[in-house]
C-alpha cells in the first residue's frame, strides 16, 4: 500500500538546474534510507545518492558535488537538486524508498547541448 511518486523531471540544456521531488504516501521515518537511481538508455540503474533518516547522505562519483539529495520528514518528500547538469545526466530518475525497496514510477530528466 506504499505510493511513491516522483515529479520534476523535464528537458533543461548543459549548465542548467533541475529539482526533482518525491513523495510518499506514508511517514519516510518509516525507512531507513531513502535513494535516487537513473537508469539512462542501454545503461544499469544505477543509485546516484542517498540519505539516512539521520541525515547521513553518499553520493555517485559521477554526480558528487553537483547534486544534492535532502528529505523533508514533515513533508514525507525527498529533494534531489541538480547542478551543471550534462548531457550524460540524460536518464529516467527513480526514487526508492527503504531496503525493499518501493519504487516510483520514475520521471524523465533529458539535457540538451
Amino acid at each position: 500500500q506504499v505510493q511513491v511518486v516522483e515529479s520534476g523531471g523535464g528537458l533543461v540544456q548543459a549548465g542548467g538546474s533541475l529539482r526533482l521531488s518525491c513523495a510518499a504516501s506514508i511517514s519516510i521515518f518509516t525507512f531507513m534510507t531513502m535513494a535516487w537511481y537513473r537508469q539512462a538508455p542501454g545503461k544499469e540503474r544505477e543509485l546516484i545518492a542517498d540519505i539516512t533518516r539521520g541525515g547521513t547522505t553518499n553520493y555517485a562519483d559521477s554526480v558528487k558535488g553537483r547534486f544534492t539529495i535532502s528529505r523533508d520528514n514533515a513533508k514525507d518528500t525527498v529533494y534531489l537538486e541538480m547542478h551543471s547538469l550534462k548531457t550524460e545526466d540524460t536518464a529516467v530518475y527513480y526514487c526508492a524508498a527503504g531496503s525493499r525497496p518501493y519504487w516510483g514510477q520514475g520521471t524523465q530528466v533529458t539535457i540538451s547541448s
